[in-house]
């Protein structure tokens, strides 16, 4: 994993901007928080024009540290922020920035570069410069897992700009999530003696995924199977599901097996740290995450702990709710009033007794025993409403440019998780010691809702409309997942120079799934709890995760708390733009 910042400007720009200057100082500091072991910069001046590399670098694959950017002495450059799972052998001794670096120098057209990336299975972003066709390339995988933002050249900036990381609004740049259903490319010597916006606006190429003439595995996303089914079979219950039904858990099971061990084998670890734990899980007790830790503990050492991060929040409006009773239900005068009335929620008692928290520790004990050779770190992640205040302004720079209530929601949870400083105990009933997870790489379990039925929308759409409205909106989700949050997500996780890994967003388990008829994934006329997302949880009882497979879904900002954290922010919807700082 790395940091990625490049910036195309005039030689004369690259001189004489010292308020851009400024600003790409912040973003080269905070691109080196994503990748603490190797940063190193690489200016070219090609064509009047002055292109400037720069890179951070985590070490997650191969036996040494290799700087970048990848460069030669013609003057190839790659920026890589990735992880190649499938599609180039890739040694436990390699790098794979290193290899993807020796076949894209082979490459002498766009449509090559297109057709060699559509072959790769696994999370990147991208920037690339090719001396022989003295062209500019750049992207994200299908699924936008890796962040890479853009901003194009305007009046007040002219100049183009991709980086991993956000420093916050500025006037200096307007930026946006790269697409991730096209590769670009700038042909530079097109650009020599033209007007930088004019320039790139005429010259500033694209390459759609589907154009590509080959049939390559993981150039695009499956579409989801639309068979209609007629009259399908009643499911029967998780103990005893239907054969049909059995057989596609032992191939959903076999699949994210495979996922979970790519994603979890032959990390690097320093000497200091043997015998400490190289992976965790953001755990939340669900299904999801509980799936994921299990089959994580099949490929990982025996001897070696697991982490499992689960966070909760002092959420004032949410302790006056408990202390007082709810008064969202008054009329708006009242509740003002009630709000200006309210005992000041710093006179109770905090506990950090979370939905989450709860479903977290039971499903400690459901993993201790069916994993009981294993250590388990269940780290308790508490966050001090007074300590969330402190990062709040930090955990939106991160996250913009997305700048919604629920960003904000999720974003905080993910970053203090992330951190993973907190608390474990040996035992239930042993006292709590300090605790800081070691920990590279995170095990998320985003995908499994949108994949599989998982979100309450599903059994409203069947209600409505039947079996064709969940294929629509089974299709609605796989279409919004590159858009919705994977780069918000990367962003703020990787701050702390950590590395999110999504084994449901395996384009090998996406196009699995993708492909099953809808009546195998869930089941709306199921009791709640049971026919969302049934097959994972017929997956899940297969391999004695009796407790997790009948748990309901519920959203990460809900279930630690950190929703809406301000007293009087009860009444905000999630989608409304927060404030300028």
């Amino acid at each position: 994993m790395c940091g990625i910042l490049f910036c195309l400007q005039t030689t004369v720009q690259h001189h004489s901007d010292a308020a851009w200057n400024d600003v790409f100082h912040r973003l080269k500091n905070a691109s080196v928080a994503r990748g603490l072991d190797a940063q190193e910069t690489v200016v070219q001046n090609i064509c009047g024009l002055s292109l400037t590399y720069f890179a951070s670098e985590l070490r997650l694959r191969g036996d040494a540290y290799i700087a970048q950017p990848h460069r030669d002495e013609q003057g190839n450059i790659l920026c890589w922020n990735g992880e190649i799972f499938e599609g180039l052998e890739v040694s436990a001794d390699e790098n794979d920035g290193a290899k993807l670096f020796a076949e894209l120098r082979r490459t002498e057209t766009p449509e090559q570069i297109q057709d060699l990336l559509g072959d790769l299975e696994g999370p990147y972003a991208f920037v690339y410069y090719s001396a022989s066709m003295r062209k500019l390339f750049f992207g994200r995988d299908p699924l936008g897992r890796r962040s890479l933002l853009i901003h194009k050249p305007t009046a007040a900036s002219p100049r183009l700009v991709l980086a991993s990381v956000s420093v916050g609004p500025s006037s200096e740049y307007s930026l946006d999530e790269l697409p991730t259903d096209t590769f670009f490319f700038v042909d530079l010597p097109s650009l020599e003696g033209e007007d930088i916006i004019d320039g790139l606006t005429s010259y500033f190429h694209t390459l759609r995924r589907e154009d590509t003439a080959k049939a390559l595995p993981f150039a695009h996303l499956t579409p989801v199977n639309r068979t209609l089914p007629s009259d399908p079979p009643a499911s029967g219950d998780l103990d005893n599901p239907e054969e049909h039904l059995t057989a596609a858990a032992d191939r959903l099971l076999k699949h994210l097996d495979e996922s979970v061990r790519l994603r979890v084998v032959n990390i690097p670890q320093k000497l200091e740290d043997q015998g400490k734990a190289r992976v965790a899980v953001l755990f939340s007790g669900g299904i999801d995450s509980t799936v994921l830790a299990f089959l994580a503990d099949r490929h990982v050492d025996r001897d070696e702990p697991i982490d499992l991060l689960n966070v909760a929040f002092e959420n004032p409006r949410k302790i006056l709710v408990q202390a007082e009773g709810n008064i969202g239900g008054l009329p708006k005068w009242e509740k003002k009033q009630k709000l200006k009335d309210r005992t000041q929620y710093t006179t109770i008692e905090v506990t950090y007794n979370v939905p989450d928290r709860g479903t977290g520790l039971q499903e400690l004990e459901e993993l201790r025993r069916l994993c009981p050779h294993r250590t388990w770190n269940f780290v308790e992640v508490n966050v001090p409403f007074e300590e969330y205040t402190g990062a709040r302004t930090i955990v939106e720079n991160l996250m913009f440019p997305g700048r919604t209530v629920m960003d904000l929601s999720l974003a905080a949870a993910l970053y203090f998780a992330a951190r993973g400083e907190g608390q474990v105990r040996d035992d239930a009933t042993a006292e709590a010691r300090p605790y800081k997870s070691p920990a590279r790489v995170l095990l998320n379990g985003l995908g499994s809702d949108e994949l599989l039925g998982g979100y309450g929308r599903f059994r409203t759409a069947y209600k409505a409309a039947g079996w064709q409205a969940i294929i629509d909106e089974l299709q609605l989700e796989l279409d919004r997942i590159p858009t919705r949050n994977l780069g918000r997500d990367d962003r703020v996780i990787s701050s702390h120079g950590k590395e999110t890994r999504h084994p449901f967003l395996s384009l090998s388990v996406v196009s699995f799934l993708s492909s099953l008829p809808v009546h195998m994934k869930l089941d709306p006329r199921l009791e709640a709890g049971i026919g969302e997302k049934m097959l994972l949880r017929i997956a899940a009882r297969k391999v004695g995760l009796v407790e997790a497979s009948s748990r309901k879904k519920r959203a990460m900002q809900f279930g630690s708390h950190s929703a809406r954290m301000a007293p009087g922010d009860g009444d905000k919807k999630g989608d409304i733009i927060l404030p300028d700082a």
